[in-house]
């Protein structure tokens, strides 16, 4: 059985993991209407590494005996006007995610519940990914955005990205 505040903590993660598909796909309304099509893709496999986070969560404390409670999923707020600044509103939000990840583990640690600390090690690691791959896309912006050609490869370099499931295993 979990820690009350673990519980709680992993459940309020479940609904902000679904946030965050939705801004993503948000993210990727904005790009395919801009004609970048390859960053539009790379969003929408984002949202749905996003759900699948929240889906491992849930299963996570379906299997440690919790009721999972979905709450409504808020309305994304960010205004989106600029290619650039809509990568570093990812930026933002990646660093926001892994401050709350930190936050549960942090209430896992002071209960001493081990396993949980195991399954989130996943999460943190995801979390340095996340933030690599955010910043690394700024970083090509700034370089190559304002050059028609070579935003056009840098575009197609988005649209080559595939999903792939999560290699966490409950």
């Amino acid at each position: 059985m979990l820690d009350k505040k673990v519980a709680e903590l992993l459940n309020e993660q479940v609904n902000k993991e679904f946030y965050s598909a939705y801004l993503y796909l948000d993210f990727s309304i904005f790009y395919e209407d801009a004609g970048l099509d390859g960053f539009a893709n790379w969003y929408k496999i984002q949202a749905q590494e996003e759900r699948d986070h929240a889906m491992l969560m849930m299963q996570y404390l379906q299997n440690n005996g919790e009721t999972v409670t979905l709450e409504a999923i808020a309305k994304p707020d960010k205004v989106l006007d600029d290619k650039l600044h809509v990568l570093e509103l990812g930026l933002e939000h990646e660093q926001y995610v892994t401050s709350l990840i930190h936050a549960i583990y942090d209430a896992a640690y002071s209960v001493r519940d081990f396993r949980t600390m195991q399954f989130l090690d996943w999460f943190v690691k995801e979390q340095g990914e996340e933030e690599k791959n955010a910043e690394d896309m700024i970083k090509k912006m700034k370089l190559f955005g304002d050059d028609a050609k070579s935003l056009y490869m840098l575009n197609s370099e988005m649209a080559a990205r595939v999903y792939s499931a999560p290699s966490l295993v409950l």
